[in-house]
């Protein structure tokens, strides 16, 4: 049996996305900034997409900027909102100790700029508290960025709370949307968001492609100079036929939100309920406050990589963690945060469901997971000393209430 359960790090291109993009390679192949028919028939698709996202996010077109990806997103809102922050005397930003690395090392690197970061604790739940970012909201705060949902545990956070907390302080606030935006319904008027970050390939949609969105107002710094396209704010000709893609995916996964959560909240249940019968193993993160589709576990006694191993050799394709720090031997570093030992954070494993997944795939999951972990426990010397009492268990012995 085939399982595919990484979703998290990238999904499948439904079919009706690539019928939708087909046309936009061989017959409205223009470039949109030309002036000549077949180019103003691209002009003319590219900003029918861009009303289209705007509408889906309750924004305006004008405040919507395609990008390569949630990761270009994420570090022209944070360069810009930096920039704006330091022309008022304002160099500290706020984020938390789990974002996406899009976000930390962007961080990291202005803050050898000069700029002063803050990263807020996250709790062992994975949910972090409004009031916290509150109390750490200074003068000269220029930023508050928080991600909507976690890429690896999937928690999912507070951001309307946030985000008018962020209004009531005069904070720009941006979020990392590309776990969330397929899970969650978002209007960013609602819930003030100012800034925010969309990747295509997370929701059936391409790779390559994704969406920033600005609230009017905020001037962009850029990030890619070279020409006037995106308003001037983001150069390079437009990858419509990824555009076009990206638009029919949303469309269509937001539209099934609230169904799709529905299925999987029972397969969610299942997964959980029966991975916490390993003995010594517990779920990360809150376990209602997160994405219906995440399941992320952690197993004392094994390595991560040996896990994922085994469980490709069943056919389950699945993660330990982000995809963009899969070739990294360090522990996770949200796992970390949420309190996990670098013993335990080593041997987690991700699992991120797909509309096709059925009940029958995942009890396959669940009974290979527990004979890989028994497996691998077998010819352990970390798991011996535990068995005998040299080192003490992390985990109870079963974390079923």
């Amino acid at each position: 049996m085939f399982v595919y359960a990484d979703n998290a790090a990238t999904t499948a291109v439904s079919k009706k996305v690539v019928e939708a993009m087909l046309p936009y390679y061989t017959e409205v192949y223009g470039n949109p900034s030309s002036l000549y028919t077949v180019g103003q028939k691209a002009k003319e698709a590219l900003e029918d997409a861009r009303e289209r996202v705007a509408k889906l996010i309750g924004a305006k077109p004008r405040e919507i900027y395609f990008t390569s990806g949630g990761s270009e997103a994420d570090n022209q809102a944070i360069i810009s909102a930096a920039r704006l922050g330091a022309k008022k005397g304002k160099k500290h930003i706020i984020s938390t100790k789990f974002e996406h690395h899009a976000v930390l090392h962007t961080l990291q690197a202005l803050e050898k700029e000069g700029f002063e970061i803050t990263l807020v604790d996250v709790h062992e739940n994975g949910v972090v508290v409004p009031s916290e970012i509150e109390a750490a909201i200074r003068e000269d705060t220029a930023l508050v960025t928080v991600m909507y949902a976690n890429n690896e545990i999937g928690t999912i956070q507070p951001i309307a709370e946030i985000g008018a907390i962020c209004k009531a302080k005069g904070v720009l606030f941006h979020t990392d949307a590309v776990q969330a935006i397929s899970h969650v319904h978002i209007n960013v008027v609602e819930q003030n968001i100012d800034m925010l970050s969309i990747s295509a390939h997370k929701f059936h949609g391409p790779k390559g492609v994704g969406v920033l969105y600005a609230r009017g107002g905020i001037v962009l710094t850029n990030v890619i100079n070279g020409g006037a396209q995106e308003r001037g704010k983001r150069a390079g000709t437009e990858n419509l036929a990824g555009i076009v893609g990206m638009t029919v995916a949303l469309e269509d996964a937001i539209a099934h939100i609230d169904e799709n959560n529905e299925k999987f909240a029972k397969l969610q249940d299942k997964l959980i309920d029966g991975l916490s019968k390993i003995p010594y193993s517990e779920l990360n993160g809150d376990r209602n406050s997160r994405v219906k589709s995440n399941v992320n576990f952690c197993f004392e006694g094994i390595e991560g990589e040996s896990l994922l191993l085994l469980l490709d050799d069943k056919g389950i394709s699945v993660s330990s963690g982000s995809a963009c720090t899969s070739g990294s031997l360090d522990p996770s570093h949200v796992l970390l945060a949420i309190g996990r030992p670098h013993e335990v954070a080593h041997g987690s494993l991700r699992i991120s469901l797909g509309e096709d997944v059925t009940e029958e795939q995942v009890d396959y999951i669940v009974k290979s997971v527990t004979e890989v972990v028994e497996y691998l426990r077998g010819f352990s010397p970390f798991w011996d000393d535990l068995v005998e009492g040299k080192r003490p268990h992390v985990f109870k012995e079963s974390s079923i209430a």
